[in-house]
């Protein structure tokens, strides 16, 4: 068995369509959707994660604009800065880029955003919406992931998943949103004992614990589906997962390529993301009367599909 490999770029170009379509019948009712995103330093990683989520906003017709903040600033400053912004009704998502400077109390500027315009999905309301499944926003990560599963028709009612990592903004969220699609799910993390016994047990593995080559193929079970989350720069400047990508491809189903996996689709949920906002925000308005086969004032909720921005369920 040689597994397929989902491909993140063909499933955000997908994404990416819809959102162009979506954006263009806003625009023609008099709301152009709006990011805006804040940046607080000069890591280079960051500068290049920005870079590229105004390029994808740019490309599916979404304006946008960075606030860029020296690293010595107060975190009163910047979350003055997101209180204009949540006022600010040509703005429908506001990003902070993360990791802020050591001083920053991360928390409560993540809180300062307004969770109709949580994009990123951080907000400890949409955080906690995960358990209830009423989220406003999914965070962008695990979404592009439950996406990619959705592309490839993966099904997850029944099944038995493992996730490797229980962070805060993947494992955790991964974890709450396919339980809420009826997977039996397992969360491992660096105390687990013998993660292999784990892992080996997975119709679906999700690996997000940033170490590279962690999951072998002697870990994996036939037929499996492995989601690889994590990116890794080893010594030669080669990218890897957290996977042992050439091993397990012989052994899974469905495999996840690093980079070309869910990396593309982390910047095209938050594109998602931030256009069904503006389409949330339009709806309150009652501007959505000029989308095709919409009335005026009709909910979100009601739409078609299509233009709906799903949640798990």
């Amino acid at each position: 068995m040689v597994a397929k490999i989902i491909d993140g770029h063909a499933v955000a170009r997908q994404v990416r369509a819809q959102c162009r379509d979506i954006s263009d019948s806003l625009k023609a009712g008099g709301v152009t959707p709006g990011l805006a995103v804040i940046i607080v330093g000069n890591d280079p990683a960051s500068k290049v994660y920005v870079a590229n989520k105004i390029k994808a906003c740019s490309e599916v017709g979404l304006s946008s604009t960075v606030y860029a903040f020296e690293a010595g600033v107060e975190g009163a400053v910047v979350e003055a800065e997101i209180e204009r912004l949540n006022a600010d009704p040509t703005v429908h998502g506001i990003l902070v880029q993360l990791p802020l400077p050591k001083h920053f109390d991360v928390r409560r500027v993540l809180g300062a955003i307004s969770i109709d315009k949580d994009v990123d999905g951080f907000h400890l309301y949409n955080v906690g919406g995960l358990v209830l499944g009423d989220t406003v926003f999914p965070p962008c990560t695990p979404f592009g992931v439950q996406k990619m599963l959705e592309f490839e028709n993966i099904r997850i009612e029944g099944q038995n998943v493992v996730v490797v990592g229980a962070s805060n903004i993947v494992g955790k969220p991964m974890a709450l949103m396919l339980m809420q699609q009826d997977a039996t799910v397992c969360i491992c993390h660096a105390k687990t004992r013998d993660l292999a016994q784990f892992t080996i047990l997975a119709d679906i593995l999700v690996v997000a614990a940033g170490r590279p080559n962690l999951i072998t193929k002697e870990m994996v079970r036939t037929g499996a589906v492995v989601i690889d989350v994590g990116i890794n720069r080893l010594p030669d400047g080669r990218l890897v997962g957290d996977v042992d990508f050439e091993g397990v491809r012989q052994k899974a189903s469905y495999i996840t390529p690093v980079p070309g996996g869910v990396g593309p689709m982390t910047v095209t949920m938050l594109v998602y993301n931030t256009v069904h906002a503006a389409k949330r925000q339009a709806d309150k308005l009652g501007k959505l009367g000029k989308l095709a086969g919409v009335k005026t004032g009709e909910s979100v909720e009601s739409l078609p599909k299509a233009y709906q921005a799903p949640v798990p369920a």
